[in-house]
C-alpha cells in the first residue's frame, strides 16, 4: 500500500467518532475469519497509537507477516468505508438513495424486472423531491434499460413519458451545472487576487463573468440552480466591492432556503455558506444590528434546528463560520481584547486538526487572530501570527491576505519600536508588493511614512500622523482604493497614534457613535 494511502487509513482511523468504532468493531465481529480479527488487530493498534509503525506492527501482531501488510492495509480501509456507509444510511438521503438503486440492481439481476421498476421508480420520486437530479437522471437511465427488456401493456407511453422525462431532466441539470461551475470558478479566481485592485481588475472580472453567465433567468431554475444562481452573483458583486447587490443575492440565498425547510436538512453546507456570505456583506457594509440578528437567530441556533452531530462536514463548517462571525463581531464592536479570549480555543481546533481544516481557511484565522491582538494592544502576539502566514513557502493564494500581513507587520514593528527592523523589513516588503502588483495609491502614502519614521524624532510623528491620516481619508471613498480599509482599519490607528488612545478604543467609540445615529 503505498504510503499516501497509508497515511489515509491512519488519517480516517483518527477522524472516526467513539460510536463509529463501536459500530465498525460489531460490523466486523458478525462474520468474524481469521482475516478480519488480523485487520481488526491492526485496526486496534492504529486507533491506539495513532500513526503507522511498520515495524512495531509486526512486533505486536506476529500473525502479520510482512507481505501481508499492502493487502491487510487495503482491506481495513474498504472495510471502514462499508461500516461508515452502512452508518450514514440513516442520516444522508442520498445515501438511501443510492442503496436502493443497489437493491433495484438485485433485483433486475434475478430476473425480478417489475419489482426493479418500482424500487427505482420510488427512488427517482426520493431524488426529484431533494433535487438530486443527477442521482434521478441515472435512476432514468437504468429505468429505461430495463424498459427494453420487460415488456409491458403500456409499452408505448412509457417510452416516451422516460424519453421526455429525461430529456427535460437533463435541461434541468445542464442550466444548475452551468451556474454550479460558473461560482465555482469565481471563488476559485477570489482565492487567487482577492478583491478587485483596479480598473484593470474590475474589467477583468466583469469580462470573465459577462462571457460565462448562462443565459437563463432566476424562474426557470430548479432549487439547487437557483442557489448557484444566487451564489455567482455574490462571489461577483464581493469582489467589486459592490456591497448593496451582493447583500440582495446574499438574501434571496438564505430566503430560498429558509422558505424550503426540508432543503436545509437537505443541503446544510449550502445554506450555511449563504449564511455565512450574508454575515461577511453585512460585516463590510457595517449594518451591526442585522448582523447580529442573524448571527443570533440562524446562525448559532443552528445545531438546535439541525443534526450536526452525524456529519463531521456540516460540523466542521459550523465551527469555521461560528468562529469567523464571533470574532468579526469583536472587530464591530471595537472589543478586541474581550475577542482574545476566543483564541485558545480556536487554536485548539487548528492545531489537532479536528476538522481538517485548508491551509487557505487556516491562513485567513491566522490573519484575523493577528488582527485582534493588535487591536488589544498585544503587538509582539500580532508578530507571531503574521509570520505563521509571512514564512510559508510561495503559497499561490490570497495574494492580498499575504500583502496585508507584511504591512501590519511592519506597522506592529513599529508600535513595539522596532524602528531600525521596519527600516530593514520595508524594502523586502515593498519588492513584494510590487510583485504581486498590489500597490495602490493608499499603500504607497503608508510606504511613504514608513520609510521616514524610523529616523524621525519623537516630536515630528505627530505632524506624520496628521498628514498620512488627511491623505488616506480622501481616498477612503475611491472604488478602488477603499479596499486596504477592508483588511486594516488604518485610519482608526492614526487616529489612535494622534489622540494617544488604544486603537480598540478608537474603533468602538465610532461603533458607539454609529450606535446612536442608528437609532
Amino acid at each position: 500500500m503505498p504510503k499516501q494511502k497509508t497515511d489515509d487509513l491512519v488519517q480516517l482511523i483518527r477522524s472516526l467518532t467513539r460510536a463509529e468504532k463501536r459500530h465498525f468493531r460489531l460490523f466486523v465481529k458478525r462474520n468474524q475469519t481469521s482475516e478480519d480479527i488480523l485487520f481488526l488487530q491492526l485496526f486496534d493498534f492504529l486507533e491506539k497509537r495513532g500513526e503507522y509503525e511498520e515495524d512495531v506492527i509486526l512486533k505486536k501482531i506476529p500473525e502479520v507477516k510482512k507481505s501481508q501488510l499492502s493487502n491487510l492495509k487495503a482491506h481495513l480501509y474498504k472495510q471502514l468505508l462499508t461500516s461508515l456507509r452502512l452508518l450514514s444510511t440513516k442520516a444522508a438521503s442520498d445515501i438511501q438513495i443510492r442503496e436502493m438503486v443497489d437493491y433495484a440492481r438485485v433485483l433486475y439481476n434475478k430476473g425480478l424486472y417489475r419489482q426493479a421498476l418500482d424500487m427505482l421508480e420510488k427512488a427517482k420520486q426520493r431524488a426529484r423531491s431533494g433535487n438530486f437530479n443527477p442521482l434521478a437522471l441515472e435512476i432514468l437511465e437504468f429505468e429505461k434499460h430495463i424498459e427494453g427488456q420487460y415488456i409491458t401493456r403500456s409499452i408505448e407511453s412509457r417510452a416516451d413519458d422516460l424519453a421526455n422525462e429525461t430529456v427535460e431532466l437533463t435541461r434541468t441539470i445542464d442550466q444548475t451545472q452551468a451556474f454550479s461551475n460558473l461560482a465555482l470558478q469565481l471563488y476559485g479566481l477570489y482565492l487567487k487576487v482577492g478583491y478587485v485592485r483596479n480598473e484593470k481588475d474590475h474589467v477583468f472580472v466583469k469580462e470573465f463573468f459577462n462571457s460565462k453567465l448562462p443565459k437563463v433567468g432566476l424562474d426557470e431554475l430548479d432549487f439547487l440552480g437557483k442557489i448557484y444562481y444566487c451564489q455567482s452573483f455574490v462571489w461577483y458583486y464581493h469582489m467589486n466591492q459592490d456591497f448593496t447587490l451582493c447583500y440582495r443575492y446574499a438574501q434571496k440565498w438564505v430566503d430560498f432556503f429558509e422558505q424550503d425547510p426540508e432543503m436545509i436538512d437537505l443541503h446544510g453546507p449550502l445554506y450555511l455558506k449563504g449564511l455565512h456570505n450574508l454575515l461577511s456583506v453585512l460585516f463590510n457594509m457595517l449594518h451591526y444590528d442585522r448582523y447580529v440578528e442573524v448571527l443570533n437567530t440562524q446562525l448559532l441556533p443552528y445545531p438546535q434546528r439541525f443534526d450536526i452531530e452525524s456529519s463531521i462536514n456540516l460540523e466542521s463548517l459550523y465551527q469555521l463560520f461560528k468562529y469567523i462571525h464571533a470574532i468579526q463581531k469583536h472587530f464591530l464592536e471595537g472589543t478586541f481584547s474581550e475577542g482574545t479570549k476566543l483564541i485558545p480555543d480556536l487554536m485548539e481546533i487548528i492545531e489537532s486538526d479536528t476538522y481538517n481544516w485548508d491551509a487557505h481557511r487556516i491562513m485567513v484565522f491566522y490573519y484575523r487572530i493577528a488582527c485582534l491582538y493588535f487591536g488589544s494592544g498585544d503587538n509582539k502576539s500580532a508578530i507571531t501570527y503574521l509570520n505563521l502566514i509571512i514564512n510559508q513557502k510561495n503559497p499561490d493564494y490570497r495574494g492580498d491576505i499575504q500583502s496585508f500581513a507584511r504591512i501590519l507587520s511592519l506597522i506592529a514593528h513599529f508600535e513595539i519600536g522596532n524602528a531600525q527592523l521596519v527600516e530593514y523589513q520595508v524594502k523586502s516588503v515593498y519588492r513584494f508588493l510590487s510583485k504581486q502588483e498590489d500597490m495602490g495609491a493608499v499603500l504607497k502614502e503608508v510606504f511613504r511614512f514608513l520609510r521616514r519614521i524610523p529616523r524621525m524624532r519623537e516630536q515630528e510623528l505627530k505632524n506624520e500622523f496628521h498628514s498620512l491620516k488627511d491623505k488616506l481619508s480622501k481616498l477612503e471613498n475611491d472604488p478602488y482604493e477603499h479596499r486596504p480599509y477592508m483588511y486594516l482599519d488604518i485610519i482608526s490607528w492614526l487616529e489612535s497614534k494622534i489622540a494617544d488612545k488604544e486603537v480598540q478604543d478608537i474603533i468602538r467609540e465610532k461603533f458607539l457613535k454609529r450606535k446612536r445615529q442608528a437609532e
